[in-house]
Parts: C-alpha cells; structure tokens; sequence
C-alpha cells in the first residue's frame, strides 16, 4: 500500500489492475494447489506413522501375551520387553525424553536382544512350540516397525518448494495491497487472510513432526500397552 503512493499513476490503470490480476490468477492457483498437496501430503503421512504406533502398541501386548502363555521361563524375555517399550517411549516422544536419562537408541535392541532371547527358548511340547513361532514372528514385525519410525524422524517436507510457495504468496499479498484502497477494513481483511494462509504453512510444519510440538501423536496406546505388560 505504501508502494501505490509512489507509483505513477499509469502504473495503477485499470489496464495495469487487470494484466496484474490476470498474472497473480495463475500465481494463486498455483499456490493452492502446491499448498494444498503439502497438506495432504504431510496429513497422510502422519496418520500413516500414527496407525503404525497403534499397530506397534497392539502387537507389543499380545506378544506379552503369548510369551505368558508359554509359561514361566518368559519371564526375563517379557522383562526385556517392558525395558525396550520404556526406552521406546523415551526416544519417539521428545518430552518424555527430556524428563528421562537418555538411553542408547533401542531399535537395534528390537531386531538382536528381542528375538535372541526368543529363540533362545526351548520348547517342551507342541503348545509351547506354537507360542514360540508366534512370538517370534510379532516380535520380527515389532523390530520393522521401530525401524520404520526410526528412520522416518527425518523430516519429509521440502525446504525448496516450501520457501518457493511462500514466496508465491507473499508476491500474491503484495499484489492486493498494491491496488486495495487503505482503510482498516481492507487491512483488516489482509491480515485475517495471511492468518489463514499462515496456519496452514503452520499446519504442515507441525504435521511433519508428529512427535513434538502441538499436533502431536499421543503416545497413549504405548503407555497402556506398557501398563499392561507383566500383569499375566
């Protein structure tokens, strides 16, 4: 608004207004669309991470489960379990992290300690055997799931095309002010605008990180799995 005051005044024709309206047409479609895939994309990977902790907390249980069902010699096996569920909740969670000691990073403990001790097992009859082949494939899938979150710490959202998107927008705002009357109601609209647009940019930096900030990933399902483990 304060650039229009030392434009020329052919610089602010309606001609001008229409070609500049034209040309940030195509800059606000293409920032809608980019936006809105940076959403969905970040949205859908962040249901993806939450339904795999779901499943992890789930298949966590029930091989507590079976390892009480093969009878008393799990139970350091199940007392390995518990401590690497701990230190699971210390890692993904950043908060649980600060108020804890940290701990050595426990995936590889998933793939080694977990199904070693497992397999170190001895089996008496049929039954015990059967528990044994069902423990150790949960705890297989167990030990692909914490690698899985593991690597996916890493954040998934392009630096590039997020500054370029907003550099989009920013070009889209200036182009308003350039041609909008300046009183309080235009401004007050700009402002709720940016507000809007800047939630989402917002949205989508808090979606990238399900595990800190704000929006984050509850770690409920972990913390009743552990609560449960033992109890058999």
């Amino acid at each position: 608004m304060r650039v229009r005051a030392v434009l020329p005044p052919n610089h602010l024709s309606e001609e001008a207004k229409d070609s500049v309206r034209v040309a940030m047409a195509s800059v606000a479609t293409m920032a809608a669309l980019v936006l809105g895939l940076l959403v969905a994309s970040t949205k859908s990977s962040y249901d993806a991470k939450r339904n795999e902790l779901t499943q992890m907390a789930a298949k966590i249980d029930y091989l507590d489960h079976v390892l009480a069902n093969y009878g008393p010699d799990t139970k350091e096996t199940r007392a390995l379990l518990q401590r690497l569920v701990e230190n699971a909740l210390i890692h993904i969670w950043p908060d649980a992290k600060k108020s804890h000691q940290a701990a050595s990073d426990p995936s590889g403990s998933w793939t080694e300690a977990l199904p070693n001790a497992i397999q170190a097992l001895s089996p008496q009859n049929h039954t015990q055997r059967s528990y044994k082949s069902q423990a150790v494939k949960l705890a297989a899938d167990l030990g692909q799931m914490r690698w899985l979150l593991y690597e996916q710490e890493e954040s998934s959202v392009s630096v590039p095309m997020l500054i370029i998107v907003i550099s989009w927008l920013a070009i889209i705002f200036v182009s308003v002010g350039l041609f909008a009357p300046p009183n309080p109601t235009v401004v007050i609209a700009l402002m709720l605008a940016v507000f809007s647009v800047s939630g989402a940019i917002f949205l989508i930096l808090e979606l990238d990180q399900p595990f800190d900030g704000v929006v984050q990933i509850s770690s409920a399902p972990m913390r009743n799995a552990l609560q449960h483990l033992g109890q058999r």
